[in-house]
């Protein structure tokens, strides 16, 4: 598969039917040992077997505690009101904020897992944040964001605010406020506008085919020049190919969920 580019042409159409993507473990993936099948809404493309074997060595599900690695706390702004703590992996840098969607963010602390995971504990109490943002939030307000000195002084306070607690866990070294942005890099600035009705990708079917330009993407969706959405969780463990005369199957959609509903992602457990 090529390497996707903003202002590219992309069109696919997925083939036969949904399947389990099985479990990954240290970069490699083990294949489901039953080849299962998965309903095309869900956004976790594995079956109930195979997901229970990933969440058993989930950090996110704390089912990992003697990780040896060095994890950071962050703060990850969505949109206005909206910004959550969380904890990655030292090593994946910012990937862990960018498979999230992050427009803003920052780093608080670094150390051993369980003083990170204390840390988020502590700043999730005291400054009323959570440590997931369901993403039809995220959606409905990337199309019409503050600006980027705005977005950056709403994490600077908060970090000035989570560096004057106390509590802090001795083993926890505190990291100083440097904001960063991803607006540039998920396109922002070229979104035609928050999704119309009809317009959001709720579920992929066997011969159903997507064309458009790319103007944008943030965390797991697609923009097109023509407003459609494309959540790509929903494409894995499809075999796509290119679209031919055959596909006429229409790929449903659907309005955006109110920013009330519950949320089918499981946010923090990328």
């Amino acid at each position: 598969m090529s390497e996707l580019a903003y202002g590219q042409r992309i069109a696919f159409a997925a083939r036969g039917q949904r399947h389990c993507l099985g479990v990954w473990r240290a970069g490699k993936r083990t294949p489901c040992p039953t080849a299962d099948t998965v309903p095309g809404r869900t956004g976790n493309a594995q079956c109930p077997e195979c997901a229970r074997l990933d969440r058993s060595f989930s950090v996110a599900a704390d089912t990992n505690a003697a990780d040896p690695r060095t994890y950071r706390v962050y703060l990850a702004w969505f949109g206005p009101g909206m910004v959550k703590v969380g904890i990655t992996a030292e090593e994946r840098g910012s990937a862990r904020l960018l498979e999230q969607g992050a427009v803003t963010w920052a780093w608080l602390g670094r150390g051993p897992l369980m003083a990170t995971r204390r840390t988020e504990e502590l700043l999730r109490a005291a400054l009323g944040v959570p440590d997931r943002i369901p993403y039809a939030r995220k959606r409905a307000v990337r199309a019409h964001l503050p600006a980027a000195s705005d977005r950056a002084r709403e994490v600077a306070e908060l970090h000035a605010r989570a560096a004057a607690l106390a509590g802090w866990p001795e083993s926890l070294e505190r990291v100083e406020c440097e904001v960063a942005d991803h607006a540039a890099v998920f396109g922002l600035d070229a979104l035609p506008g928050l999704p119309g009705p009809g317009r959001v990708l709720t579920e992929m079917l066997s011969g159903g085919s997507v064309v458009g330009r790319l103007v944008g993407a943030a965390g797991p969706d697609l923009h097109l020049a023509d407003g459609l959405v494309v959540d790509t969780r929903l494409l894995a463990g499809w075999e796509l190919t290119a679209p031919g005369d055959e596909d006429v199957t229409s790929v449903p959609t659907a309005q955006l969920p109110a920013a009330s509903a519950a949320s089918a992602e499981q946010d923090g457990l990328f």
